[in-house]
């Protein structure tokens, strides 16, 4: 039996808990490591205590960077099979969490499913469930239906909700004086104000704050902050909205603190790259370390078909200047629901940005592979090089495809080779070309 109610709570009264070992090991890090960072909230492990086939990671500056994956179902694409295979995929893809953004149907089997087979960490958004859940209009749901629906996703298993708290009657009047060219690009947050003015009522993510800390703390939920007033193109980045939001969602961190419940904080969304690194040291001051979950940054708005590119290249900055979490974007943002070679390009396209972060920031052992890549390439060892691979199965086939006469090259460069002449040259051997 536990003897502690959240990871956080164990955090501080010196226990260190099986999560905790498991991301010590993990992370090459002590344990003593770990539940000190835990302690402080500067690492969240996510892991509802019903979510037992949770494999735990944790989410932190001073870890591995980690990678999570938007996936579910719409009115246009409504096919939970096809769902669970782009979760698997994603899995096997090197995905630490998926996220669940189903906004059709019976949502609760495919979340429930989720959190009885899926080892990562599972999050959802409860606002976009509500209407579904009630299968009522917006406005005609009271504060308490969207605290029963933070309740119920506790209950399923759910890992981590983001919940748009830091969004208040007052940023209404912020969005009308400011005149953003995007308004608010997030959905959540567009259901929260569109609640707001219909209603005339205030947040009540924000209202009863209090008493989701303690569902989150009854069922080791973790909550992430959602940014409502992200910027959804260059020319609103850092502007009044997101600022003066961030700087509430950090007062919303240190209360969740108080409670003993972990917190990671939501980041931009569109961005310049001169920008990036100035919002992340900003986030980490105003919510004290917490983890910063970014999505992307996007660094241009021209690039519809290759967001995954651009949000890998603002991701990459992001998490060198300290985000802790990338959410993943596809060749398909902006434009449809992703299918599965979507999400394969957006995951590859967020890893590669998270390890070339990790290795900038000098996270132990993340530069290993390299090294052995390295060393494999210079001896032409080909399997090695695939073991070293993030995506081995594409590096494969490009080189079965386009196969070389001679093992010692590539279709490339052939005989002339700098490798290839090298290992020749200074074994003192004779070098053919032609």
């Amino acid at each position: 039996m536990r003897n502690y109610t959240t990871q956080m709570d164990a955090a501080k009264r010196g226990i260190i808990t099986p999560e905790m070992k498991a991301v010590a090991q993990k992370e090459h890090r002590s344990e003593e490591e770990i539940r000190d960072w835990v302690a402080r909230g500067q690492v969240a492990i996510c892991a509802n205590k019903l979510h037992t086939c949770i494999d735990p990671n944790g989410v932190g500056s001073m870890l591995r960077t980690k990678i999570n994956v938007n996936l579910g179902i719409s009115r246009d694409c409504k096919d939970y099979d096809v769902e669970m295979q782009k979760v698997m995929a994603a899995v096997d893809m090197g995905a630490e969490a998926i996220m669940d953004l189903s906004s059709h149907g019976n949502t609760q089997p495919f979340r429930r499913k989720l959190t009885a087979e899926c080892p990562a960490m599972i999050g959802t958004v409860p606002v976009y469930d509500s209407v579904i859940h009630y299968q009522r209009d917006l406005a005609t749901l009271t504060a308490k239906d969207f605290i029963d629906v933070v309740r119920l996703h506790a209950q399923d298993g759910v890992d981590f909700v983001t919940l748009h708290c830091g969004i208040t009657r007052k940023t209404i009047e912020q969005i009308r004086k400011h005149k953003r060219k995007m308004n608010i690009v997030s959905r959540g947050g567009s259901l929260v104000f569109a609640w707001m003015s219909m209603t005339g009522q205030e947040n009540p993510f924000y209202e009863y704050y209090d008493e989701i800390l303690d569902i989150c703390r009854e069922y080791d939920v973790t909550i992430s902050l959602g940014d409502a007033c992200r910027p959804g193109c260059l020319a609103d980045a850092s502007d009044v909205c997101q600022i003066e939001e961030l700087v509430r969602l950090g007062e919303l961190t240190k209360r969740a603190w108080a409670k003993d419940v972990q917190v990671m904080v939501e980041g931009p969304g569109h961005m310049p790259l001169d920008q990036i690194e100035a919002n992340m040291k900003l986030q980490q001051t105003i919510c004290l370390g917490a983890p910063f979950y970014v999505l992307g940054p996007i660094v241009t708005d021209i690039a519809p078909g290759y967001d995954h590119i651009t949000s890998a290249i603002g991701g990459a900055i992001a998490a060198a200047s300290g985000a802790a979490f990338l959410c993943y974007v596809t060749p398909a943002e902006h434009l449809a629901l992703p299918n599965l070679e979507d999400v394969k390009q957006g995951i590859m396209a967020s890893r590669i940005a998270a390890h070339a972060a990790d290795i900038a920031k000098k996270v132990p052992h993340a530069r290993d592979l390299d090294d052995r890549m390295a060393d494999a390439r210079r001896t032409f060892d080909w399997e090695a090089q695939w073991a070293c691979s993030l995506d081995p199965e594409t590096a494969k086939a490009i080189r079965g495809s386009r196969a070389p006469e001679q093992e010692d090259s590539c279709s490339m460069c052939g005989k002339f080779c700098a490798v290839r002449s090298m290992n020749k040259a200074l074994a003192g051997e004779y070098i053919d070309i032609l």
